[in-house]
């Protein structure tokens, strides 16, 4: 099977139906170095002629994507559907959606090297936040102009004066870029949404690794979104009471927010209580009380109990990380990074002020963090590009900046992925202060790298 080559990229073209007994997609050693040759920058699978398709008629391309993207490092992914097929994928894939979606050829186009600097101006949005930040990045540094719709109201609203853009970007996904997890973060605090009834079976679908993780990153507040349940049992109740004690021994704290106890039995709300878990009737009594944030622990770090030092296999894969976080930051200021000095040690900061950081979590294969330090106008640049104006606001800032790095870890997922080092990544925590960061990993040892964008320095640190 042989791709069609045009504006830099080779695009398959199936059609019919596309099932488990019809679809059957042959692709040899010849075939990748084929495509090798044909020097394109991504390899799409149209959908414009597919009539009819469900996931195991995917999963024949999907395989073909990791033998294509391992062998030539380009995008990979389908193109030209509508909103119900871009729905049915993303339904098939919500748990690894690692390709790229890109509703037309053209808006692939403008992610093609050969369609650089054609300043195209574009409209974009998606519901994932880290998809929004990812697009516009990524648009920008191929020289466009990318216009972010915060919502959908307001996408709906400009959508209508088509006058005022090249391309209307919807419907698109990078596969390679941000990350999708079932939690989501407000104001460095982890909220779990939890429903129905609790009983022994949470500790089979609660996420216990990607909590340990965050714990390890710095995140300190976890909150349970219980709008929803309608009653718990003791096992759930046990289940709660341990993670709390886990949590203790990091100064976290577990609150559940909306939780009735019209069918739980308030004895068991006592019980909990006793172990240190906090309720809440609603979640702005939370979120919207900063002095109560700082007193639950969204605002400091905290020691960490467990102390685990940096490994051998982690830093025969320092190269990739490295990578990651350069090009991130090299196309957010249109500069290039250079590198002033590696060193296996504590961490060191030699100048607090002006300067933010993050971190993230990343387990599996192998474990570890990440933490980033970041001089504040590296910060600025970042927002603006993501919120399409200048602002000095220390939130926004931080939001854009937990954005960034949410981009350094779906990048390093995809580089290791595609050397069969397969681990997932924790939410962002980020830092107003170094000296905040500093509070988690100060007895950690790692590899410091010391970068300079533009006499800006930067500071990247690897460590578990």
């Amino acid at each position: 099977m042989r791709a069609i080559v045009k504006n830099g990229i080779g695009v398959f073209l199936p059609q019919g139906f596309l099932d488990g007994n019809k679809t059957t997609v042959f692709l040899s050693i010849d075939d990748i170095e084929a495509t090798k040759k044909l020097k394109v920058d991504m390899i799409l699978v149209s959908l414009k002629k597919v009539i009819f398709f469900n996931k195991n008629g995917l999963d024949a391309f999907v395989k073909m994507f990791l033998k294509l993207r391992a062998a030539n490092n380009i995008t990979v992914g389908f193109c030209e559907y509508d909103h119900k097929k871009y729905e049915a994928i993303q339904k098939f894939y919500a748990d690894e959606l690692n390709f790229s979606l890109f509703k037309t050829e053209e808006i692939a186009s403008l992610f093609a090297s050969s369609f650089k600097n054609q300043k195209k101006s574009a409209l974009l949005y998606s519901e994932d936040k880290s998809q929004r930040s990812a697009i516009a990045i990524e648009l920008h540094d191929n020289g466009h102009n990318p216009i972010i719709a915060q919502t959908k109201s307001e996408f709906i609203e400009k959508r209508v004066q088509k006058e005022n853009y090249d391309v209307i970007i919807s419907d698109t996904y990078l596969g390679q870029m941000g990350q999708k997890v079932a939690t989501r973060v407000t104001g460095n605090a982890i909220i779990y949404t939890v429903n129905s009834f609790l009983d022994a079976e949470i500790g089979n679908t609660f996420n216990i690794a990607y909590h340990n993780n965050s714990l390890n990153v710095g995140f300190r507040l976890f909150i349970f979104d219980a709008y929803k349940v309608v009653s718990m049992n003791v096992h759930a109740l046990n289940f709660f009471s341990r993670l709390a004690s886990s949590a203790a021994e990091y100064n976290a704290t577990l609150c559940f927010v909306g939780m009735s106890f019209e069918k739980t039995p308030e004895s068991l709300k006592e019980t909990m209580e006793d172990s240190g878990i906090m309720f809440y009737e609603q979640m702005d009594d939370i979120l919207q009380n900063k002095e109560l944030l700082k007193e639950l622990g969204a605002s400091s770090a905290g020691n960490a109990k467990n102390k685990r030092v940096i490994n051998k296999t982690l830093v025969s894969e320092l190269p990739k990380f490295i990578d990651a976080a350069i090009l991130t930051i090299e196309m957010m200021t249109n500069s290039n990074a250079e590198k002033d000095a590696v060193e296996i040690c504590d961490i060191k900061v030699s100048d607090h002020s002006n300067k933010i950081a993050s971190s993230i979590g990343f387990y599996g294969d192998i474990d570890g963090m990440i933490v980033l330090v970041f001089p504040t106008s590296i910060a600025k640049s970042a927002c603006e590009l993501l919120i399409g104006e200048k602002t000095d606001d220390i939130e926004l800032i931080l939001d854009s900046l937990a954005e960034l790095v949410n981009i350094v870890g779906g990048k390093i997922k995809t580089l290791l992925a595609d050397h069969d080092v397969s681990v997932n990544i924790t939410l962002p925590r980020t830092y107003s202060t170094v000296d905040s960061v500093l509070e988690v990993i100060s007895e950690k040892k790692g590899v410091q790298v010391d970068l300079s964008f533009n006499n800006d320095k930067f500071l990247f640190f690897l460590t578990r």
